[in-house]
């Protein structure tokens, strides 16, 4: 029997609020839908920490953050762990990476790659490659599409399964959309989310104190598209936002003269627009000018993504490979689309701990499936592993999502997830945080510099604005939660001892 191909499909920050497969109030993305309804869409998918390069390099391992040892964005990758990829080239697969890691410069068992160092650029982007960087002309999520293409066509040995890891750096900040993008998208307006001027009471000092509130920490020039110019010329700018005031030329600076006349009407537009009118807007206003800018440049860019999964998708149609590829779409972690006044992610809250996840697998996953089990991006090396018949090493720490994915969810018995939070202080200043989370409830315990437990009922408080740990009518949840918490930090081999070695290495 054929081993099955497996494209993994991988976005930067992509909020699954923002896939039309589980909301289309925002956007309508047809062709990351068509693999949700021509598989199985995850209602509870979630990370196990909420930042960009610690949700990868779990991904690759299995294993919990704690383990791994890349609790954050600043310290190094332990080489020495094994991959899945890895595995698979060893197992006789080919295996090939285009796009965003985050973290390295030689990925481990990849036979061919190119990718973005660090964070890369929007706007003719930098590689690493094999033979060296190179730097080519465009823009990104076009560019790491026809590499993934080319690839997929030219260069893999069409008599060898393949893995193919296929990773967006949209729609990653600075939310730099394409130029017809840009132009369509700058023109539309977005419905607000309830929580949009939440004012956090009834929470702790946790989202009291984050620093990623649209009106008060949102830049100007590295976010609005804001010229340094403008600013200049309007004098004071409040909210007096220092850092990044002059991020604006980041992208555009990348940019030929040919790309800047594409771009040039739209941010004179923006910018007129900024000058007429913000001088004259109450707070609440700004607030809601500065959701709208974000939401046009942040949705501009997932819909070039969903245009390019789209190519990708018809290529493989094409050229006889759907019937035996299994393909993945996620992101690295969810995403604040202004819920809670927010933009980022990192907390335990549920537009950041979820992240969109759908999978097909034809013959073997119903179209159209839905499934609610609590699965984490924890499980994704086991159950690639368990698709291409390769045996899983003994110390990965998630479970193989293949029971699941064939229907047979009496198989699967977690109750809970773990998740732990580590990048404090730092920007955007989210406290440290642990904590499990079920279908029902989910029990948090912000630590370091405070010492405080939140407990949310999500079947009764979705948007998780009621704090209910010292409510006496959820007394035995929180004692049951607690214990279940233990257990969970002693099978994932976490406690006080390493979150008090992770506190002192910080520094």
């Amino acid at each position: 029997m054929k081993k099955p191909n497996i494209l993994f499909i991988m976005s930067d920050d992509h909020a699954y609020q923002a896939i039309s497969a589980y909301d289309d109030r925002l956007l309508r993305t047809p062709n990351i839908d068509r693999i949700a309804e021509e598989g199985m869409r995850f209602t509870n998918a979630c990370v196990t920490n909420s930042i960009c390069a610690p949700s990868r390099a779990t991904i690759l391992t299995g294993k919990h953050t704690h383990i791994h040892g890349k609790i954050d964005n600043r310290r190094q990758f332990d080489t020495s762990q094994v991959t899945f990829p890895q595995l698979f080239q060893k197992a006789g697969y080919q295996t090939a990476m285009f796009g965003k890691l985050h973290f390295g410069n030689n990925p481990k068992g990849v036979d061919d790659f190119m990718i973005l160092p660090g964070q890369g650029n929007y706007i003719n982007p930098r590689f690493i490659t094999p033979k060296g960087d190179t730097t080519i002309t465009g823009y990104v999520t076009d560019i790491i599409t026809d590499l993934t293409i080319k690839w997929l066509d030219e260069k893999r040995d069409k008599d060898k399964p393949f893995l193919m890891m296929y990773l967006h750096k949209a729609p990653h900040r600075p939310w730099w959309p394409s130029p017809e993008k840009f132009a369509k998208f700058s023109k539309r307006s977005f419905p607000e989310p309830a929580t949009l001027f939440d004012d956090y009471s009834n929470r702790g000092t946790a989202a009291k104190t984050a620093e990623m509130n649209l009106y008060e920490h949102m830049m100007y020039g590295h976010d609005s598209k804001i010229r340094p110019e403008t600013l200049e010329e309007m004098g004071e700018v409040l909210p007096d936002v220092v850092e990044f005031k002059n991020g604006f030329y980041g992208p555009y600076n990348r940019a030929n003269e040919d790309q800047k006349k594409l771009y040039d009407p739209i941010l004179d537009s923006i910018n007129n627009d900024f000058k007429e009118n913000w001088p004259h807007l109450s707070k609440e206003d700004k607030m809601r000018w500065k959701y709208q800018r974000y939401m046009q440049d942040y949705l501009g860019n997932i819909s070039s993504v969903d245009d390019k999964v789209g190519r990708v998708l018809d290529y493989l149609d094409e050229a006889g490979l759907s019937e035996n590829t299994v393909v993945v779409y996620t992101s690295d972690q969810g995403f604040y689309l202004g819920e809670h006044g927010w933009f980022d992610k990192r907390f335990i809250y549920d537009e950041s701990f979820k992240t969109p996840l759908l999978i097909k697998w034809p013959e073997q996953i119903k179209a159209g499936s839905v499934n609610e089990e609590m699965v984490q991006n924890l499980d994704f090396a086991q159950t690639f592993l368990e698709i291409a018949g390769i045996e899983s090493p003994s110390d990965m720490q998630g479970e193989s999502l293949v029971p699941l994915l064939q229907g047979k969810d009496l198989n699967w018995n977690r109750e809970a997830v773990y998740y732990h939070y580590y990048e404090y202080p730092a920007v955007h200043m989210v406290k440290r945080h642990y904590g499990i989370v079920t279908k029902e409830y989910k029990l948090v315990h912000f630590y370091h510099d405070v010492d405080e437990w939140e407990l949310y009922d999500r079947k009764r408080d979705p948007n998780e604005l009621n704090n209910v740990y010292k409510n006496p009518d959820y007394k035995e949840i929180v004692e049951k939660l607690h214990v279940q918490l233990d257990e969970l930090r002693i099978k994932y081999q976490d406690s006080e001892e390493l979150d008090q070695m992770y506190i002192d290495t910080y520094k």
